[in-house]
């Protein structure tokens, strides 16, 4: 009857959590919260939830994706507070909107990383940025489980910059802020594969694990390298039904 899309984040501890862990926590959310669900058929049934481009176990995120499928028509909004309050803090739910368009996936074609290089001198990871840009490929290596790939980290980077901001930075430490806009390809290109490329090209290795978040995920806008929201189309869906409908109930009999 009703298909609802919601973003969530992955905040503090919670990076931690693997996707499947959210999926069993995610579908108790739903039982706390007395969601009308829709299940599928044959003999395990299931919620129907769809899972977009689930961000790695480890990294924090502020633009999760996910679709349910109702039975009965809920209000947006006040299910997204009920989801919310039955998960635990760091899985937030923060939007929700009524499913309008189609293809949510097809609407997530790139993201917007922060990477928070603790003991890096700002100045280094300038240097090691413009030699990745500068670079026509940057062959890297991931252990997968059909075994070593190599494969290009460089094509799949719109923009790579290093990004100052004080707040940022509440301690003497060095601390390099990089931000990055990767495109959503096959092989994926991670953020551990773009500093592994820098590694490659200028010998950048942090001493300690990279703090790694998504900003966003979305539609890239190939002219400006921004990522749009991919809720939006919905949005300018529901407020052309709402228009329509008030135009009709003024236009005479």
């Amino acid at each position: 009857m009703q298909r609802i899309r919601l973003r969530y984040t992955k905040r503090g501890r919670l990076r931690f959590t693997s996707h499947r862990d959210f999926q069993r926590a995610f579908e108790r959310a739903l039982r706390r919260a007395e969601v009308p669900m829709a299940y599928s058929a044959g003999f395990t049934p299931h919620p129907k939830v769809s899972y977009a481009n689930a961000a790695p176990t480890g990294t924090g995120s502020e633009a999760e994706y996910l679709e349910i499928a109702l039975t009965k028509a809920r209000d947006p909004e006040k299910l997204r507070v009920l989801l919310d309050e039955s998960l635990p803090a760091g899985l937030d739910v923060v939007d929700a909107v009524e499913a309008r368009t189609s293809g949510l996936a097809d609407r997530l074609t790139a993201s917007v990383w922060e990477l928070r290089l603790d003991g890096v001198r700002p100045e280094e990871a300038e240097g090691a940025v413009t030699a990745f840009n500068a670079a026509g490929t940057v062959e890297v290596r991931r252990t997968t489980k059909n075994g070593v790939r190599t494969f290009d980290a460089r094509s799949a980077v719109v923009h790579l910059e290093t990004h100052s901001d004080p707040a940022d930075r509440p301690t003497d430490q060095p601390c390099a802020i990089l931000r990055l806009v990767v495109r959503h390809v096959t092989p994926a290109v991670r953020p551990d594969d773009v500093l592994s490329g820098l590694r490659a090209v200028a010998d950048l290795a942090p001493p300690v694990p990279a703090a790694v978040t998504r900003l966003a995920q979305g539609l890239l806008d190939e002219e400006t390298g921004t990522v749009t929201d991919p809720l939006a189309p919905d949005r300018e869906a529901a407020t052309a039904l709402v228009a329509g409908s008030a135009a009709a109930a003024k236009a005479p009999a």
